[in-house]
């Protein structure tokens, strides 16, 4: 094993390089064993993910770990060194357009959208970077491929519910598990320039099914679909921004709102804010922002209040 000596002078990732190969060659990390994640890297350096993502990539290049499928970065083999080759796939584990999406969400998921690459990808896989390309154009390509394979692992039972609201929240939870599954999903497209894939059409269909024949016109029936979806969708998106927020500064949401204590007194003492104070002042314990509550919450709101739009249509026969 090569070793290098880094001073407090050195960037932040060549530092961070130094101190896992310590790890290493003290036995503290054994081969095959996982490494810290970018994600947990960031919080213990208290760096951004970019610079947890380079000192990976480059213990990756020194050969001094590896990236496994379904695992994740390991510390490599015995054998291992600077020159370590790319490994083929076997028969049995031949590239296809399937395995890299499969882990390419698995990146994702572990470490978020912004930690993904083609070259990671590759890497992971134990492949040369180019023989990605010859199942997905781009970056760009794979995420579409990527938020179709995460939507299409949500499915509908052929006998829907007769009742609409009763379809309405099966659609909206399913999406909702699917989200709290791929936090970065939430993060892929928007309600204004939105995703144009399979898969989510067929949730799409669901919900605008349990509405059809209700007598809406069309522009109030997808009015209603597109209300519903932007619930579900913009609760989900600060799943994947605290995480890529504690990530980044290395607080949890608890440590980052106690650091901001002073700045909360400040404005409730401040006289400005009555309404404000008033309520922050009758938590006895301060409120806790828990979104799979809110979630329910705000869709038991939004179907009390269309209920009596949606049910004062003539029904079609």
């Amino acid at each position: 094993m090569t070793k290098t000596t880094h001073t407090a002078g050195d960037p932040p990732y060549l530092r961070i390089v130094a101190a896992i190969r310590r790890r290493i060659a003290d036995g503290e990390l054994t081969p095959g064993e996982r490494v810290p994640s970018t994600r947990q890297i960031a919080r213990e350096w208290g760096v951004a993910l970019a610079t947890a993502t380079k000192a990976l990539t480059t213990l990756r290049l020194e050969g001094l770990v590896e990236s496994r499928p379904r695992v994740g970065t390991v510390v490599a083999g015995a054998g291992a060194g600077r020159q370590a080759s790319v490994p083929r796939p076997g028969p049995e584990q031949e590239l296809s357009r399937d395995r890299i999406v499969r882990t390419a969400i698995g990146i994702a998921d572990a470490e978020g959208l912004s930690a993904l690459s083609m070259r990671g990808v590759a890497a992971r896989l134990g492949v040369p970077v180019m023989s990605t390309y010859r199942y997905v154009a781009s970056k760009d390509d794979l995420v579409l491929h990527m938020a179709d394979a995460a939507f299409g692992e949500g499915s509908y039972p052929a006998d829907a519910p007769e009742d609409w609201r009763a379809r309405i929240e099966l659609g909206a939870r399913t999406l909702w598990s699917l989200y709290r599954k791929h936090p970065w999903l939430a993060q892929v497209g928007s309600l204004t320039r939105p995703l144009l894939v399979p898969n989510l059409m067929v949730h799409g269909e669901w919900g605008l099914g349990a509405l059809d024949g209700r007598g809406l016109a069309p522009t109030a029936l997808f009015d209603i679909h597109v209300l519903l979806y932007s619930h579900v969708q913009g609760l989900a998106a600060h799943l994947e921004r605290e995480a890529h927020a504690e990530a980044a500064t290395g607080q949890s949401e608890e440590q980052w709102m106690d650091s901001r204590a002073p700045v909360l007194r400040e404005l409730t003492e401040s006289g400005r804010f009555p309404n404000f104070s008033r309520v922050v002042g009758a938590f006895e314990d301060g409120y806790d922002l828990n979104l799979d509550a809110l979630f329910a919450f705000g869709l038991k709101a939004l179907l009390d209040g269309l209920t009596p739009i949606v049910e004062a249509q003539p029904t079609a026969r």
